[in-house]
């Protein structure tokens, strides 16, 4: 296997490498563990091997860390299919770019790794080796109060651009990066608190948003901007 990046957790050396179809074995095993060791199990979507199988034949990337010969951690990105419920809709993408969208699929450490910010250094990888003459933009959804799955986003300089009920009943945080481009200077700033939906359905409607977020007394705040 091919290292495209190499590092330290704690005292433990990893690589990293891009997966394959020979790989789906260990890759369902792993999302198997930390599917089971999660308290709250409504925060991961699994995918279904026929999902897997249509990112590793090359509709979109995926990278592992290993540990010797064991598969410790694995992110995804896929070039999903053009669907009613396509997020570039959601994000103001024009319909003849959805070509060019990626989404940040599942992303999964090992319960024995946790702590040592693999998730975060997955990330950069992974947005480090995305083809930029194929790919223009990077999506994403999030449920509202996954802590670690938001600051995981907004890390990589992804944004909020929607706030919407996605996949039939779910409520979703819709996120946004445009790889050819930084964001504008922003003139105005609103802050609200992550449970009030319709507050900020309504700022993301007047052009606002969403660019971080911060704890304070117990709940969650939502910095948006325009």
């Amino acid at each position: 296997m091919e290292k495209i990046y190499e590092g330290m957790l704690g005292e433990t050396l990893f690589f990293v490498s891009a997966l394959n179809l020979q790989h789906l074995e260990e890759i369902e095993k792993l999302q198997l563990e930390v599917y089971e060791s999660l308290e709250d199990q409504s925060i991961l979507q699994p995918l279904s091997t026929e999902e897997f199988d249509y990112i590793l034949k090359g509709n979109g990337m995926m990278i592992g860390a290993y540990v010797g010969d064991e598969l410790i951690a694995f992110r995804a990105l896929l070039n999903p299919p053009v669907d009613d419920e396509h997020l570039g809709y959601d994000c103001g993408i024009a319909e003849g770019e959805f070509n060019r969208v990626l989404y940040q699929e599942i992303s999964n450490v090992s319960p024995a790794y946790r702590g040592y910010g693999l998730q975060k250094t997955l990330a950069k990888v992974v947005m480090g080796h995305i083809d930029l003459e194929k790919y223009d933009y990077v999506c994403s959804t999030v449920k509202p109060y996954n802590i670690p799955s938001l600051k995981d986003k907004f890390s990589q300089g992804l944004v909020v651009k929607g706030l919407k009920v996605k996949y039939v009943d779910k409520l979703r945080y819709i996120f946004y990066k445009d790889l050819r481009q930084e964001l504008p200077i922003f003139t105005e700033k609103k802050l609200i608190s992550m449970g009030d939906t319709v507050g900020q359905q309504q700022l993301l409607k007047q052009g606002y948003i969403g660019t971080s977020m911060y704890e304070d007394q117990n709940d969650w705040f939502v910095v948006y901007e325009k």
